[in-house]
């Protein structure tokens, strides 16, 4: 066999998790207007998306292993903005239950008045 000749894409499923991942990461996006605690999320949900992203081509390249160990940690970087997401999510419950959302509003009332004195 030549060692230049590409080599045929590997045989096997390996799950790329990259929907699970697009999608955390966007939940997160749009999670960061209500709680700063997303941002984290957002930047665990795009290593996931690069780890899944690189799942296909290994796949292609015909390295089963590596193709493996790239599924492998982009499912746990979706796990952990997943947890993320959702540790977010309950903080921002439970601080709106104690707030209510007459302090919420106004707490976002006197950050517009500081960026506008700012400015």
């Amino acid at each position: 066999m030549n060692a230049t000749a590409p080599l045929p894409p590997a045989s096997g499923t390996v799950p790329n998790y990259l929907i699970w991942s697009i999608v955390v990461t966007v939940l997160a996006f749009f999670m960061c207007c209500v709680s700063c605690l997303s941002f984290p999320a957002i930047a665990t949900g795009i290593v996931a998306i690069v780890f899944a992203n690189k799942v296909n081509t290994l796949l292609n390249q015909g390295d089963l292993v590596a193709a493996r160990q790239a599924s492998k940690n982009a499912k746990i970087w979706a796990w952990v903005t997943t947890g993320i997401l959702i540790a977010a999510t309950l903080f921002s419950i439970i601080w709106l239950a104690f707030v209510g959302v007459d302090g919420y509003m106004e707490q976002i009332q006197q950050f517009q008045q500081q960026v506008e004195s700012a400015s």
